[in-house]
């Protein structure tokens, strides 16, 4: 991807966070835009953009960065509450229910999970990051398989969401993740 933050020079720095700014504007608009367009709009040349972001993906996980982190306290907080499976099927949930309200976040960690990449950004680096919380203490607790792979299981969820992720199909998620879960479960 790119550079880190800090060692850009400023006018970099200033069109990397005009691209940002730009693409959550567009992104909240609800309406589907080109990566072109959102160059257009920020008022720098598609090459800065690639430059910057390569792909959609990388620009949707840079515009969610910060929005992702509270869920890490979710976790916590159900940890703390329900057993760990519970505790799982229940972020996973509400990770759900986040991704839904960010327009493009479901497709790009289905592209991400697709191609590999899974892991590989600030979204799905928390994501995995949650996962590998909830997945140890549920081994610790003996009631999840203690060979579990975060990444693997951020894959299956990616997976989930983009057959099941639309609010009206939340019934169907539910089950899926019921399904999913009791196989993670320690036998």
């Amino acid at each position: 991807m790119t550079p880190p933050r800090s060692t850009l020079r400023a006018d970099a720095q200033r069109n990397r966070e005009q691209l940002i700014a730009t693409a959550a504007e567009a992104f909240r608009s609800g309406r589907a835009i080109s990566l072109d367009a959102i160059a257009r709009r920020a008022g720098v040349g598609n090459a800065t953009l690639y430059r910057h972001f390569p792909t959609r993906e990388d620009l949707v996980e840079e515009v969610y960065r910060d929005q992702i982190r509270p869920l890490r306290e979710d976790a916590r907080t159900l940890l703390a509450t329900e057993p760990p499976a519970r505790a799982l099927h229940a972020w996973m949930l509400r990770f759900a229910d986040w991704a839904g309200e960010r327009r493009g976040i479901c497709e790009a960690l289905v592209a991400m999970s697709a191609s590999g990449r899974f892991g590989t950004g600030p979204v799905c680096d928390e994501v995995q990051q949650v996962l590998a919380m909830v997945l140890e203490a549920g081994a610790a607790a003996g009631e999840l398989r203690d060979d579990l792979d975060p990444v693997e299981v951020g894959g299956i969820l990616a997976g989930l969401l983009s057959v099941a992720g639309a609010p009206e199909q939340r019934p169907q998620l539910h089950r899926m993740l019921d399904i999913v879960v009791d196989g993670l479960r320690s036998r």
